[in-house]
């Protein structure tokens, strides 16, 4: 299985980041994207991708950082993108719930990244949360040129749903959908999604799912949880775990080319 998020700069896993990726391997999950939210992560995952065959990286500036994007920041992300285990220009998006970075700030990062990954060829691993309606706006106006791209930790309505199918972009899907009470709604949604645009991912260490048992000690999220989301998953779709972690496995190397 391929784990299209996981946060491995965290410092929840700066001191048994080895055996994570141990326990990981041994549920099955033996690929894993690391995904940078600024510039100095961005460095920071390269040599992690370097070290271990099954990592590959994204490079790009979150939403909530886009107060530090400037003219040099762009040159930057493009430098970073050499990396030949780059596989995505993101995280990047939009995020008017929170607001950490002012909203023409984060239009003007948004669309510079956009723009890059058109250039570069590469796809699009995107944030969304309440800006659905400029999001679409601003990822429509580059979708021809862009090679491919994934709405990561789709927790949205039902119209932005639709929207993003239509839009050709890969829904990712979290342990979300395992809390019986914000994840009601997505646990509706998932059943619309087609097979060819799902993807899975932990966004570990965060989101935990809250439906394991025996409960973990600890809150923090890992990869080795990854079966856990599927299994969820399969059981909204009625699908057996097995057709569905095909279709995800095949939609993760179609997009990420790895």
């Amino acid at each position: 299985m391929i784990d299209i998020a996981v946060n491995l700069t965290s410092s929840q896993f700066r001191d048994d980041l080895e055996l994570v990726l141990t326990r990981a391997r041994e549920a099955g999950v033996d690929t894993l994207i690391g995904l940078a939210s600024d510039l100095e992560e961005a460095q920071q995952l390269q040599p992690l991708a370097e070290q271990y065959p099954g990592i590959f990286i994204t490079a790009g500036i979150h939403p909530h950082y886009a107060s530090h994007f400037d003219a040099a920041s762009i040159e930057h992300i493009e430098d970073l993108c050499r990396h030949p285990k780059v596989v995505a220009v993101g995280e990047c998006g939009l995020d008017f719930n929170r607001d950490f970075s002012p909203r023409p700030d984060q239009r003007r990062a948004f669309e510079a990244q956009l723009k890059l990954a058109c250039d570069l060829g590469k796809p699009a691993l995107m944030h969304c949360r309440d800006a659905g309606a400029e999001f679409t706006a601003m990822v429509s106006d580059v979708r021809g040129d862009l090679s491919g791209g994934v709405l990561h930790c789709f927790t949205g309505s039902e119209q932005e749903l639709q929207q993003a199918l239509e839009l050709d972009l890969y829904i990712g899907i979290t342990g979300w959908v395992c809390d019986e009470r914000r994840g009601a709604e997505l646990a509706r949604l998932v059943p619309q999604i087609p097979d060819d645009r799902l993807l899975l991912e932990t966004d570990a260490p965060y989101l935990l799912p809250r439906d394991i048992r025996p409960k973990p000690k600890t809150r923090r999220n890992e990869p080795r949880w990854l079966p856990h989301i599927a299994n969820k998953v399969a059981e909204l779709r009625n699908q057996s775990v097995d057709a569905l972690s095909h279709h995800c496995l095949q939609n993760a190397k179609r997009l990420f080319q790895v």
